[in-house]
């Protein structure tokens, strides 16, 4: 079976594993999902052979996929998952990756490949994920939640904008830390950090997938 011509956000949503897969070759399966599979990987230079093998063994042999599949739960569901487990996570980690980004830029500051600027970006991700999450679960929720459909549809695109900008500074977090690859010598501070940072990249694109791709096109559908 043939992706190539198939969109990154169908193929998130259909293939068991898929998600995990493109996290390892770095394809933006959330704000870049509209993008077919063959062009994206050709921007970054991938084997479509190699993915195309992969992508078709986890749909004959699906592997035990973390990720649940929400695409058939009820809007009130769908919500009440994103909040706790999205909304929650990214005000509880963001706090802690900007304490290590400080100590570390602090302590090897004087180091040529110190991620210096990390905990600016953080700091950031922080205020503009604070606002945007405040939005959806003081208007946008609760005007989906009361059935509101065709007045969400404007909100919605505002918020599928701010995800494209936060997907932006995602792309400087990986400039910042030469793709989070740390030195040889990295001290536990410097390993945490970007460990921490690699997980919230990918909750943040499990979120915003669940949102763009999942409740979102749902929403429309239903206005």
């Amino acid at each position: 079976m043939s992706f190539a011509n198939q969109k990154l956000s169908d193929i998130a949503l259909t293939v068991p594993g898929a998600i995990q897969l493109f996290r390892e070759y770095d394809l933006d399966y959330c704000c870049g999902g509209a993008v077919e599979l063959a062009v994206a990987v050709q921007e970054k230079n991938l084997d479509i052979n190699e993915i195309n093998d992969r992508l078709t063994e986890l749909q004959n042999n699906p592997v035990n996929a973390e990720e649940q599949d929400w695409t058939s739960a009820s809007f009130d569901e769908l919500i009440d998952y994103i909040v706790p487990r999205f909304h929650d996570g990214h005000r509880s980690q963001l706090p802690e990756l900007i304490t290590l980004a400080e100590k570390v830029e602090q302590v090897h500051g004087d180091r040529p490949d110190c991620p210096t600027g990390v905990a600016a970006e953080l700091r950031n991700m922080l205020t503009d994920l604070t606002q945007h999450m405040m939005k959806e679960e003081q208007i946008l929720f609760p005007m989906i939640k009361a059935g509101n459909y065709m007045m969400a549809r404007m909100p919605i695109q505002v918020m599928e904008m701010e995800h494209a900008e936060m997907g932006d500074q995602l792309e400087v977090l990986k400039s910042l830390t030469d793709n989070l690859t740390p030195p040889a010598d990295a001290c536990t501070s410097w390993l945490s950090l970007y460990s921490g940072i690699e997980h919230f990249i990918d909750e943040l694109m499990l979120h915003t997938h669940t949102e763009n791709n999942i409740l979102f096109p749902r929403v429309r559908n239903a206005a």
